[in-house]
């Protein structure tokens, strides 16, 4: 059975609280429905990083992205870096982030759900956690309500705290470094996931002021993972590959701001650029009127074989 848990609230920030027998889960729903907390109760161990630095609050319309990074699990929608994109100029990490959704609970569920102002485009996700299991289950429907055909990128965007000898799991056939200035690598070429210049880029090194930038493709399954050996415990994004076919990983090993934690990231879209993506085929688009649904499932709890 879910508990859910109104009236709460962080840094001022009201969030509801969803909670089993495994895993408590925090969301705030006027900061893009962001999850600001996940914890799995045997072990209390916190999954998600979050930049001490910072107060959960909702940034207005346009704000950029990186001086205000709180972490956690955000949601990108409808893009990543700023462009104009449809006609539209689409301001740094989308709109999704800074839009207050509407929620109600709806038995065990919580339904968040907006209207994207600029790009029209409307969000559901539908939360429930599973009875006797460390599973949470994301109904999604996103739907063009605008005139016009919209290109875009969807990206979830899981901050993961991390440790030496942590692993990132995925399974991807091929691998490669988008920007050399965000690398701790030395090439752009493609590679075959993880082994890159003769190291594993699977494995988290010591906080070493680096950073890793990459994009995963060509998976044999939706599924991309933080492993803790020392640990014991997994957390794992599991998705739809028609939806999601990309992962992207970004990490920090004191590189980015001094942060240490790493981002898992299924995506609809690669690279960044979603006008680049669209001409290579390789983004998200819905005419008018247009709907896509779909199921996210993560697993955040104890590691198995």
């Amino acid at each position: 059975m879910t508990r859910i848990t109104e009236g709460l609230s962080v840094d001022q920030t009201a969030i509801v609280r969803l909670e089993s027998e495994w895993l408590q889960v925090d969301v705030a729903p006027s900061v893009g429905g962001r999850i600001v907390s996940l914890v799995e109760k045997s072990s209390s161990h916190q999954f998600l990083w979050r930049n001490a630095r910072l107060n959960l609050e909702k940034m207005e319309p346009g704000t950029e992205y990186d001086p205000n990074f709180y972490g956690a699990i955000d949601e990108l929608l409808p893009n990543d870096i700023p462009e104009f994109i449809n006609g539209v100029d689409s301001p740094d990490h989308g709109e999704l982030w800074t839009t207050a959704l509407d929620y109600q609970v709806d038995g065990e569920a919580l339904v968040l759900s907006g209207i994207l102002p600029l790009c029209g485009l409307w969000y559901e996700r539908r939360m429930t956690l599973r009875a006797g299991c460390p599973y949470i289950d994301f109904d999604y429907r996103i739907e063009n309500r605008s005139d016009e055909r919209r290109e875009f990128l969807w990206k979830l965007h899981a901050a993961m705290n991390i440790q030496p000898w942590d692993r990132i799991v995925c399974p991807a056939h091929a691998a490669r470094v988008p920007d050399l200035e965000w690398s701790r690598w030395h090439s752009l070429g493609p590679f075959a996931w993880p082994e890159i210049e003769g190291q594993r880029a699977d494995v988290i090194p010591p906080e070493e002021g680096t950073v890793d930038f990459l994009f995963l493709y060509d998976l044999t399954n939706g599924q991309i993972a933080w492993e803790s050996p020392d640990r014991n415990l997994t957390f794992a994004y599991y998705f739809d590959l028609d939806v999601f076919p990309y992962a992207w990983l970004f990490a920090s090993y004191g590189g980015f701001d001094g942060h240490y934690m790493a981002i898992l990231e299924p995506c609809t879209t690669m690279p960044l650029s979603v006008n680049e993506a669209a001409r290579l085929g390789q983004c998200s688009a819905l005419e008018s009127g247009q709907s896509v649904e779909t199921r996210v499932t993560i697993y955040a709890g104890p590691k198995r074989d």
